[in-house]
Protein backbone atom coordinates (compact mmCIF):
# COMPACT_ATOMS: atom_id res chain seq x y z
CA UNK A 1 0.00 0.00 0.00
CA UNK A 2 3.03 2.27 -0.47
CA UNK A 3 3.22 5.05 2.16
CA UNK A 4 -0.34 4.55 3.35
CA UNK A 5 -0.69 4.58 7.14
CA UNK A 6 -3.08 1.62 6.82
CA UNK A 7 -0.41 -1.02 6.19
CA UNK A 8 -1.45 -4.24 7.94
CA UNK A 9 0.82 -7.14 8.85
CA UNK A 10 -0.06 -10.62 7.64
CA UNK A 11 0.22 -11.71 11.27
CA UNK A 12 -3.16 -10.15 11.93
CA UNK A 13 -4.69 -13.22 10.25
CA UNK A 14 -6.03 -15.80 12.66
CA UNK A 15 -4.95 -19.44 12.53
CA UNK A 16 -8.04 -20.61 10.65
CA UNK A 17 -7.48 -18.03 7.90
CA UNK A 18 -3.82 -18.95 7.58
CA UNK A 19 -4.64 -22.63 7.52
CA UNK A 20 -7.16 -22.06 4.74
CA UNK A 21 -4.51 -20.21 2.71
CA UNK A 22 -2.04 -23.07 3.20
CA UNK A 23 -4.68 -25.60 2.18
CA UNK A 24 -5.45 -23.76 -1.08
CA UNK A 25 -1.73 -23.42 -1.80
CA UNK A 26 -1.18 -27.18 -2.02
CA UNK A 27 -0.11 -28.68 -5.39
CA UNK A 28 -2.55 -30.37 -7.75
CA UNK A 29 -1.27 -33.93 -7.35
CA UNK A 30 -2.62 -34.01 -3.81
CA UNK A 31 -6.14 -34.45 -5.10
CA UNK A 32 -7.28 -31.62 -7.35
CA UNK A 33 -6.73 -31.11 -11.06
CA UNK A 34 -7.15 -33.56 -13.92
CA UNK A 35 -5.78 -37.06 -14.27
CA UNK A 36 -2.59 -35.96 -16.02
CA UNK A 37 -1.76 -33.47 -13.28
CA UNK A 38 -2.29 -36.12 -10.67
CA UNK A 39 -0.07 -38.73 -12.30
CA UNK A 40 2.44 -36.83 -14.38
CA UNK A 41 2.64 -33.40 -12.79
CA UNK A 42 5.53 -31.86 -10.91
CA UNK A 43 5.71 -33.94 -7.77
CA UNK A 44 8.64 -31.91 -6.52
CA UNK A 45 5.93 -29.46 -5.50
CA UNK A 46 5.51 -31.82 -2.57
CA UNK A 47 8.06 -29.58 -0.90
CA UNK A 48 5.54 -26.72 -0.97
CA UNK A 49 5.27 -26.54 2.81
CA UNK A 50 9.04 -26.41 3.50
CA UNK A 51 9.39 -22.64 2.97
CA UNK A 52 6.28 -21.39 4.87
CA UNK A 53 7.21 -23.70 7.74
CA UNK A 54 10.44 -21.68 8.11
CA UNK A 55 8.80 -18.25 8.16
CA UNK A 56 8.23 -18.25 11.91
CA UNK A 57 7.56 -20.57 14.81
CA UNK A 58 3.82 -19.87 14.70
CA UNK A 59 3.56 -20.91 11.04
CA UNK A 60 5.71 -23.97 11.64
CA UNK A 61 3.58 -25.14 14.56
CA UNK A 62 0.37 -24.49 12.60
CA UNK A 63 1.56 -26.39 9.53
CA UNK A 64 3.01 -29.38 11.36
CA UNK A 65 0.04 -29.44 13.73
CA UNK A 66 -2.26 -29.80 10.70
CA UNK A 67 -0.13 -32.32 8.80
CA UNK A 68 -3.02 -34.67 8.08
CA UNK A 69 -5.38 -31.90 6.94
CA UNK A 70 -2.71 -30.37 4.70
CA UNK A 71 -1.54 -33.84 3.56
CA UNK A 72 2.09 -33.06 4.24
CA UNK A 73 4.74 -35.46 3.04
CA UNK A 74 8.52 -35.68 2.80
CA UNK A 75 9.88 -35.77 -0.74
CA UNK A 76 12.35 -38.54 -1.51
CA UNK A 77 13.87 -37.84 -4.91
CA UNK A 78 17.08 -37.71 -6.94
CA UNK A 79 20.18 -36.47 -5.10
CA UNK A 80 18.38 -36.41 -1.76
CA UNK A 81 20.17 -37.99 1.25
CA UNK A 82 17.16 -40.08 2.24
CA UNK A 83 18.51 -41.71 5.40
CA UNK A 84 19.78 -38.43 6.79
CA UNK A 85 16.56 -36.58 5.89
CA UNK A 86 14.31 -39.16 7.55
CA UNK A 87 16.47 -39.25 10.65
CA UNK A 88 16.08 -35.48 11.21
CA UNK A 89 12.50 -34.87 10.02
CA UNK A 90 9.02 -35.33 11.49
CA UNK A 91 7.50 -38.77 10.95
CA UNK A 92 5.40 -37.75 7.93
CA UNK A 93 4.21 -39.81 4.93
CA UNK A 94 6.67 -40.18 2.08
CA UNK A 95 6.50 -39.12 -1.56
CA UNK A 96 8.99 -41.28 -3.46
CA UNK A 97 9.60 -39.80 -6.91
CA UNK A 98 12.53 -40.84 -9.10
CA UNK A 99 12.95 -40.48 -12.85
CA UNK A 100 16.03 -40.79 -15.03
CA UNK A 101 16.60 -41.95 -18.58
CA UNK A 102 20.14 -43.02 -17.67
CA UNK A 103 21.34 -45.65 -15.24
CA UNK A 104 20.47 -45.07 -11.61
CA UNK A 105 23.31 -43.94 -9.33
CA UNK A 106 24.34 -46.04 -6.37
CA UNK A 107 23.28 -43.29 -3.95
CA UNK A 108 19.82 -42.93 -5.50
CA UNK A 109 19.27 -46.69 -5.57
CA UNK A 110 20.13 -46.93 -1.89
CA UNK A 111 17.80 -44.03 -1.15
CA UNK A 112 14.88 -45.60 -3.03
CA UNK A 113 15.35 -49.00 -1.38
CA UNK A 114 15.59 -47.39 2.06
CA UNK A 115 12.41 -45.36 1.45
CA UNK A 116 10.55 -48.45 0.24
CA UNK A 117 11.45 -50.22 3.49
CA UNK A 118 9.24 -47.64 5.25
CA UNK A 119 6.13 -49.38 3.86
CA UNK A 120 3.75 -47.88 6.39
CA UNK A 121 4.81 -44.34 5.39
CA UNK A 122 4.92 -44.43 1.56
CA UNK A 123 1.90 -42.51 0.21
CA UNK A 124 3.08 -41.63 -3.32
CA UNK A 125 5.40 -43.79 -5.41
CA UNK A 126 6.53 -42.93 -8.94
CA UNK A 127 9.48 -44.52 -10.73
CA UNK A 128 10.59 -43.95 -14.35
CA UNK A 129 13.72 -45.94 -15.16
CA UNK A 130 15.21 -48.24 -17.80
CA UNK A 131 14.09 -51.85 -17.41
CA UNK A 132 17.46 -53.02 -16.11
CA UNK A 133 17.20 -50.59 -13.18
CA UNK A 134 13.48 -50.82 -12.55
CA UNK A 135 13.50 -54.61 -12.30
CA UNK A 136 15.47 -54.57 -9.04
CA UNK A 137 13.44 -51.72 -7.57
CA UNK A 138 10.11 -53.39 -8.35
CA UNK A 139 11.13 -56.45 -6.35
CA UNK A 140 11.27 -54.19 -3.29
CA UNK A 141 7.64 -53.13 -3.78
CA UNK A 142 6.29 -56.13 -1.93
CA UNK A 143 4.22 -56.75 1.14
CA UNK A 144 1.57 -54.33 2.39
CA UNK A 145 1.74 -50.59 1.77
CA UNK A 146 -1.15 -49.52 4.02
CA UNK A 147 -1.36 -45.83 3.01
CA UNK A 148 -0.13 -46.02 -0.61
CA UNK A 149 -2.44 -43.95 -2.82
CA UNK A 150 -0.32 -43.34 -5.95
CA UNK A 151 1.57 -46.11 -7.77
CA UNK A 152 3.12 -45.11 -11.10
CA UNK A 153 5.76 -47.36 -12.65
CA UNK A 154 7.08 -46.87 -16.18
CA UNK A 155 9.93 -48.41 -18.13
CA UNK A 156 11.88 -45.95 -20.24
CA UNK A 157 13.50 -48.54 -22.51
CA UNK A 158 12.20 -51.54 -24.42
CA UNK A 159 12.95 -55.07 -23.28
CA UNK A 160 12.18 -58.54 -24.58
CA UNK A 161 10.05 -59.37 -21.53
CA UNK A 162 7.55 -57.44 -19.46
CA UNK A 163 8.07 -56.73 -15.78
CA UNK A 164 5.71 -58.10 -13.15
CA UNK A 165 4.56 -56.75 -9.81
CA UNK A 166 5.44 -58.92 -6.81
CA UNK A 167 2.78 -61.45 -5.84
CA UNK A 168 2.86 -60.27 -2.23
CA UNK A 169 2.03 -56.62 -2.99
CA UNK A 170 -1.01 -55.30 -1.12
CA UNK A 171 -2.36 -51.75 -1.51
CA UNK A 172 -5.67 -51.47 0.36
CA UNK A 173 -5.99 -47.69 -0.21
CA UNK A 174 -4.62 -47.35 -3.74
CA UNK A 175 -6.39 -44.58 -5.67
CA UNK A 176 -4.19 -43.81 -8.68
CA UNK A 177 -2.54 -46.64 -10.60
CA UNK A 178 -0.43 -46.36 -13.78
CA UNK A 179 1.81 -48.98 -15.37
CA UNK A 180 3.87 -49.09 -18.54
CA UNK A 181 5.86 -52.16 -19.54
CA UNK A 182 4.30 -54.62 -17.10
CA UNK A 183 2.55 -57.96 -17.55
CA UNK A 184 -0.59 -59.04 -15.73
CA UNK A 185 -1.15 -55.57 -14.23
CA UNK A 186 -4.26 -56.49 -12.25
CA UNK A 187 -4.78 -59.81 -10.53
CA UNK A 188 -7.44 -61.07 -8.13
CA UNK A 189 -5.29 -60.10 -5.14
CA UNK A 190 -5.69 -56.43 -6.14
CA UNK A 191 -9.48 -56.56 -6.50
CA UNK A 192 -10.15 -55.44 -2.90
CA UNK A 193 -8.01 -52.35 -3.57
CA UNK A 194 -9.71 -51.74 -6.92
CA UNK A 195 -12.90 -50.50 -5.29
CA UNK A 196 -11.14 -47.24 -4.33
CA UNK A 197 -9.32 -46.67 -7.64
CA UNK A 198 -9.93 -43.23 -9.13
CA UNK A 199 -7.40 -43.40 -11.96
CA UNK A 200 -6.23 -46.42 -13.98
CA UNK A 201 -3.69 -45.94 -16.80
CA UNK A 202 -2.28 -49.08 -18.43
CA UNK A 203 0.15 -49.04 -21.37
CA UNK A 204 0.76 -52.55 -22.71
CA UNK A 205 3.85 -52.84 -24.88
CA UNK A 206 4.45 -56.61 -24.77
CA UNK A 207 2.25 -59.11 -26.60
CA UNK A 208 2.53 -61.49 -23.66
CA UNK A 209 0.71 -58.91 -21.52
CA UNK A 210 -2.23 -58.51 -23.92
CA UNK A 211 -5.69 -58.96 -22.37
CA UNK A 212 -9.04 -59.41 -24.11
CA UNK A 213 -11.89 -56.90 -23.85
CA UNK A 214 -13.89 -59.17 -21.55
CA UNK A 215 -10.94 -59.31 -19.13
CA UNK A 216 -10.77 -55.52 -19.09
CA UNK A 217 -14.49 -55.33 -18.41
CA UNK A 218 -14.09 -57.79 -15.54
CA UNK A 219 -11.36 -55.64 -14.03
CA UNK A 220 -13.22 -52.35 -14.17
CA UNK A 221 -16.38 -53.94 -12.78
CA UNK A 222 -14.53 -53.75 -9.43
CA UNK A 223 -13.90 -50.00 -9.83
CA UNK A 224 -17.09 -48.00 -9.20
CA UNK A 225 -15.13 -44.86 -8.22
CA UNK A 226 -13.12 -44.70 -11.45
CA UNK A 227 -12.80 -41.18 -12.91
CA UNK A 228 -9.96 -41.63 -15.40
CA UNK A 229 -9.31 -44.71 -17.54
CA UNK A 230 -6.56 -45.08 -20.17
CA UNK A 231 -5.82 -48.34 -22.00
CA UNK A 232 -3.10 -48.36 -24.62
CA UNK A 233 -1.58 -51.12 -26.73
CA UNK A 234 1.68 -50.12 -28.43
CA UNK A 235 1.40 -53.00 -30.93
CA UNK A 236 -1.43 -53.51 -33.45
CA UNK A 237 -3.49 -56.58 -32.55
CA UNK A 238 -5.26 -57.66 -35.79
CA UNK A 239 -9.01 -57.03 -35.80
CA UNK A 240 -9.59 -60.66 -36.83
CA UNK A 241 -7.83 -61.91 -33.69
CA UNK A 242 -10.10 -59.83 -31.47
CA UNK A 243 -13.16 -61.06 -33.38
CA UNK A 244 -12.13 -64.70 -32.91
CA UNK A 245 -11.61 -64.15 -29.18
CA UNK A 246 -15.03 -62.55 -28.85
CA UNK A 247 -16.60 -65.48 -30.69
CA UNK A 248 -15.15 -67.96 -28.20
CA UNK A 249 -15.73 -65.82 -25.09
CA UNK A 250 -18.62 -63.44 -25.85
CA UNK A 251 -19.14 -60.44 -23.57
CA UNK A 252 -22.63 -60.26 -22.06
CA UNK A 253 -22.42 -58.25 -18.82
CA UNK A 254 -23.07 -54.51 -19.03
CA UNK A 255 -21.10 -52.27 -16.65
CA UNK A 256 -21.84 -48.75 -15.43
CA UNK A 257 -19.01 -46.40 -14.49
CA UNK A 258 -20.98 -43.62 -12.77
CA UNK A 259 -17.98 -41.33 -12.09
CA UNK A 260 -15.84 -41.78 -15.22
CA UNK A 261 -14.92 -38.40 -16.75
CA UNK A 262 -11.98 -39.29 -19.02
CA UNK A 263 -11.51 -42.35 -21.25
CA UNK A 264 -8.45 -42.81 -23.46
CA UNK A 265 -7.81 -45.74 -25.76
CA UNK A 266 -5.04 -46.77 -28.15
CA UNK A 267 -5.42 -49.87 -30.28
CA UNK A 268 -7.69 -51.28 -32.99
CA UNK A 269 -11.33 -50.50 -33.75
CA UNK A 270 -12.70 -54.00 -33.01
CA UNK A 271 -11.33 -53.92 -29.46
CA UNK A 272 -12.82 -50.49 -28.80
CA UNK A 273 -16.19 -51.50 -30.28
CA UNK A 274 -16.31 -54.60 -28.08
CA UNK A 275 -15.55 -52.49 -25.02
CA UNK A 276 -17.81 -49.44 -25.44
CA UNK A 277 -20.88 -51.47 -26.38
CA UNK A 278 -21.09 -52.79 -22.81
CA UNK A 279 -20.21 -49.77 -20.67
CA UNK A 280 -22.33 -46.83 -19.57
CA UNK A 281 -20.59 -43.59 -18.60
CA UNK A 282 -23.18 -40.93 -17.72
CA UNK A 283 -20.60 -38.31 -16.60
CA UNK A 284 -17.94 -38.78 -19.31
CA UNK A 285 -16.47 -35.42 -20.42
CA UNK A 286 -13.46 -36.45 -22.49
CA UNK A 287 -12.98 -39.26 -25.02
CA UNK A 288 -9.56 -39.63 -26.67
CA UNK A 289 -8.80 -42.41 -29.16
CA UNK A 290 -5.70 -43.37 -31.12
CA UNK A 291 -5.73 -46.02 -33.83
CA UNK A 292 -3.03 -47.76 -35.75
CA UNK A 293 -3.29 -47.55 -39.52
CA UNK A 294 -5.94 -49.91 -40.85
CA UNK A 295 -8.00 -50.34 -44.01
CA UNK A 296 -11.47 -49.76 -42.58
CA UNK A 297 -12.94 -47.82 -39.66
CA UNK A 298 -16.44 -49.08 -38.81
CA UNK A 299 -17.86 -47.50 -35.63
CA UNK A 300 -21.54 -48.37 -35.20
CA UNK A 301 -21.19 -48.97 -31.45
CA UNK A 302 -18.90 -46.01 -30.83
CA UNK A 303 -21.42 -43.66 -32.45
CA UNK A 304 -24.17 -45.05 -30.22
CA UNK A 305 -21.92 -44.78 -27.16
CA UNK A 306 -21.23 -41.09 -27.81
CA UNK A 307 -24.93 -40.38 -28.31
CA UNK A 308 -25.73 -41.86 -24.89
CA UNK A 309 -23.05 -39.76 -23.17
CA UNK A 310 -24.66 -36.44 -22.35
CA UNK A 311 -21.47 -34.46 -21.69
CA UNK A 312 -19.65 -35.35 -24.94
CA UNK A 313 -20.98 -32.41 -26.93
CA UNK A 314 -19.27 -30.05 -29.38
CA UNK A 315 -19.85 -27.63 -32.25
CA UNK A 316 -16.28 -27.13 -33.45
CA UNK A 317 -13.97 -29.61 -35.24
CA UNK A 318 -10.32 -29.36 -36.26
CA UNK A 319 -8.74 -31.91 -38.62
CA UNK A 320 -4.96 -31.79 -38.84
CA UNK A 321 -2.99 -33.78 -41.44
CA UNK A 322 0.63 -34.35 -40.41
CA UNK A 323 3.53 -36.38 -41.80
CA UNK A 324 2.71 -39.56 -39.87
CA UNK A 325 -0.65 -38.92 -38.21
CA UNK A 326 -4.11 -37.46 -38.59
CA UNK A 327 -5.60 -35.66 -35.60
CA UNK A 328 -9.28 -34.86 -35.24
CA UNK A 329 -10.41 -32.76 -32.29
CA UNK A 330 -13.96 -31.77 -31.39
CA UNK A 331 -14.99 -29.24 -28.76
CA UNK A 332 -17.17 -26.24 -28.16
CA UNK A 333 -15.73 -23.20 -29.88
CA UNK A 334 -13.12 -21.41 -27.77
CA UNK A 335 -12.96 -24.32 -25.30
CA UNK A 336 -9.51 -25.09 -23.86
CA UNK A 337 -9.74 -28.86 -24.35
CA UNK A 338 -11.33 -31.38 -26.70
CA UNK A 339 -14.41 -33.32 -25.69
CA UNK A 340 -13.71 -35.93 -28.38
CA UNK A 341 -10.41 -36.55 -30.16
CA UNK A 342 -9.28 -39.18 -32.66
CA UNK A 343 -5.71 -39.80 -33.85
CA UNK A 344 -4.76 -42.25 -36.60
CA UNK A 345 -1.23 -43.34 -37.46
CA UNK A 346 -0.80 -42.96 -41.22
CA UNK A 347 2.09 -41.79 -43.39
CA UNK A 348 0.64 -41.29 -46.89
CA UNK A 349 -1.60 -38.32 -47.46
CA UNK A 350 -4.05 -40.11 -49.75
CA UNK A 351 -4.52 -42.79 -47.04
CA UNK A 352 -4.97 -40.08 -44.43
CA UNK A 353 -7.81 -38.44 -46.33
CA UNK A 354 -9.40 -41.83 -46.98
CA UNK A 355 -9.17 -42.74 -43.28
CA UNK A 356 -10.71 -39.45 -42.16
CA UNK A 357 -13.46 -39.89 -44.75
CA UNK A 358 -14.28 -43.35 -43.38
CA UNK A 359 -14.20 -42.19 -39.77
CA UNK A 360 -16.38 -39.15 -40.44
CA UNK A 361 -18.79 -41.27 -42.48
CA UNK A 362 -19.09 -43.84 -39.67
CA UNK A 363 -19.67 -41.02 -37.16
CA UNK A 364 -21.73 -38.77 -39.44
CA UNK A 365 -24.63 -38.65 -36.96
CA UNK A 366 -22.21 -37.43 -34.29
CA UNK A 367 -20.43 -34.95 -36.56
CA UNK A 368 -23.70 -33.43 -37.74
CA UNK A 369 -23.50 -31.26 -34.61
CA UNK A 370 -20.36 -29.51 -35.92
CA UNK A 371 -20.96 -25.93 -37.11
CA UNK A 372 -17.33 -24.79 -37.38
CA UNK A 373 -14.80 -26.90 -39.28
CA UNK A 374 -11.06 -26.24 -39.66
CA UNK A 375 -8.84 -28.22 -42.06
CA UNK A 376 -5.12 -27.90 -41.46
CA UNK A 377 -2.01 -29.39 -43.04
CA UNK A 378 1.42 -29.54 -41.37
CA UNK A 379 3.89 -31.39 -43.56
CA UNK A 380 7.66 -31.65 -43.82
CA UNK A 381 8.40 -34.63 -46.01
CA UNK A 382 5.66 -35.18 -48.63
CA UNK A 383 5.68 -33.45 -51.97
CA UNK A 384 2.90 -31.41 -53.59
CA UNK A 385 2.61 -34.10 -56.27
CA UNK A 386 1.63 -36.70 -53.69
CA UNK A 387 -1.01 -34.43 -52.18
CA UNK A 388 -2.61 -33.90 -55.59
CA UNK A 389 -3.17 -37.64 -55.99
CA UNK A 390 -6.02 -37.64 -53.45
CA UNK A 391 -9.30 -38.58 -55.11
CA UNK A 392 -11.86 -35.79 -54.87
CA UNK A 393 -14.46 -38.46 -54.03
CA UNK A 394 -12.72 -39.00 -50.68
CA UNK A 395 -12.81 -35.29 -49.91
CA UNK A 396 -16.51 -35.14 -50.74
CA UNK A 397 -17.23 -38.16 -48.58
CA UNK A 398 -15.46 -36.37 -45.72
CA UNK A 399 -17.34 -33.09 -46.17
CA UNK A 400 -20.76 -34.77 -46.48
CA UNK A 401 -20.40 -36.02 -42.91
CA UNK A 402 -20.32 -32.42 -41.65
CA UNK A 403 -23.77 -31.58 -42.94
CA UNK A 404 -24.42 -28.57 -40.67
CA UNK A 405 -21.11 -26.72 -40.99
CA UNK A 406 -21.61 -22.96 -41.21
CA UNK A 407 -17.99 -21.80 -41.24
CA UNK A 408 -15.11 -23.61 -42.97
CA UNK A 409 -11.50 -22.61 -42.37
CA UNK A 410 -8.81 -24.03 -44.69
CA UNK A 411 -5.01 -23.84 -44.46
CA UNK A 412 -3.08 -22.62 -47.47
CA UNK A 413 -1.60 -26.10 -47.99
CA UNK A 414 -5.10 -27.54 -48.55
CA UNK A 415 -6.68 -24.76 -50.62
CA UNK A 416 -6.07 -26.45 -53.97
CA UNK A 417 -7.22 -29.84 -52.64
CA UNK A 418 -10.50 -28.44 -51.33
CA UNK A 419 -11.14 -26.25 -54.35
CA UNK A 420 -10.83 -29.29 -56.66
CA UNK A 421 -13.59 -31.16 -54.87
CA UNK A 422 -15.88 -28.10 -54.94
CA UNK A 423 -15.52 -27.40 -58.67
CA UNK A 424 -17.93 -28.14 -61.48
CA UNK A 425 -17.75 -31.73 -62.67
CA UNK A 426 -19.70 -33.06 -65.70
CA UNK A 427 -21.86 -29.99 -65.65
CA UNK A 428 -22.94 -30.45 -62.03
CA UNK A 429 -21.70 -28.68 -58.94
CA UNK A 430 -22.00 -30.74 -55.72
CA UNK A 431 -24.36 -28.30 -53.97
CA UNK A 432 -25.24 -30.97 -51.41
CA UNK A 433 -21.78 -30.48 -49.92
CA UNK A 434 -21.73 -28.02 -47.04
CA UNK A 435 -25.32 -27.04 -47.73
CA UNK A 436 -25.44 -24.82 -44.62
CA UNK A 437 -22.11 -23.11 -45.26
CA UNK A 438 -22.13 -19.34 -44.74
CA UNK A 439 -18.44 -18.44 -44.60
CA UNK A 440 -15.34 -19.94 -46.23
CA UNK A 441 -11.99 -18.73 -44.88
CA UNK A 442 -8.70 -19.68 -46.44
CA UNK A 443 -5.34 -18.99 -44.85
CA UNK A 444 -2.02 -18.24 -46.50
CA UNK A 445 0.17 -15.55 -47.99
CA UNK A 446 -0.86 -16.19 -51.58
CA UNK A 447 -4.06 -14.80 -53.10
CA UNK A 448 -5.72 -18.00 -54.27
CA UNK A 449 -9.31 -16.90 -53.85
CA UNK A 450 -10.05 -17.40 -57.52
CA UNK A 451 -9.84 -21.18 -57.12
CA UNK A 452 -13.13 -21.05 -55.21
CA UNK A 453 -14.78 -18.76 -57.75
CA UNK A 454 -16.97 -21.41 -59.39
CA UNK A 455 -18.17 -22.65 -56.00
CA UNK A 456 -18.93 -19.16 -54.71
CA UNK A 457 -20.75 -18.20 -57.94
CA UNK A 458 -22.81 -21.38 -57.99
CA UNK A 459 -23.85 -20.93 -54.35
CA UNK A 460 -24.81 -17.34 -55.10
CA UNK A 461 -26.91 -18.42 -58.09
CA UNK A 462 -28.58 -21.13 -56.01
CA UNK A 463 -29.63 -18.61 -53.36
CA UNK A 464 -27.14 -19.96 -50.79
CA UNK A 465 -24.48 -17.22 -50.70
CA UNK A 466 -21.13 -17.90 -49.04
CA UNK A 467 -18.77 -15.16 -47.82
CA UNK A 468 -15.15 -15.73 -48.88
CA UNK A 469 -12.51 -14.48 -46.40
CA UNK A 470 -8.74 -14.43 -46.85
CA UNK A 471 -6.27 -14.32 -43.93
CA UNK A 472 -2.49 -14.18 -44.18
Amino acid sequence: MGNSPHIVSIHILDDDSLLNIFYLYRPFFLGEGNEYERLYGQWDEGRWWYRPAHVCQRWRNLILGSASYLRLSLLCTIRTPIQNMLAHSPSLPLTVDYSNENDITTEDEEGILFALQQRDRVRHLRLYYPVRNLRKLVMAIDGEFPILEYLILETLTEDSTALMLPETLQTPHLRHFALNGFACPIRPRLHPASTSLVTLFLIIDHRSAYFRPNILLEWISFMPQLEGLAIGFTFPVPNLDVERQLTHTPITTRITLPNLRLFQFQGVTTYLEAFVCLITTPRLEGLEIQFFEQLTFPFPRLAQFIHTTENIRFDDAVILFEDEQIRMGMSFREADKYAFAVTVDSCHFYRQVSSVAQISNSLSQVFSAVEHLTLRRRVHGQSPEERNNVDRVEWRKLLRSFSNVKTLRVDDALVKELSRCLRWEDGELPLELLAELQELTYIGSRDTGDVFASFIDARQNAGRPVILVHHN
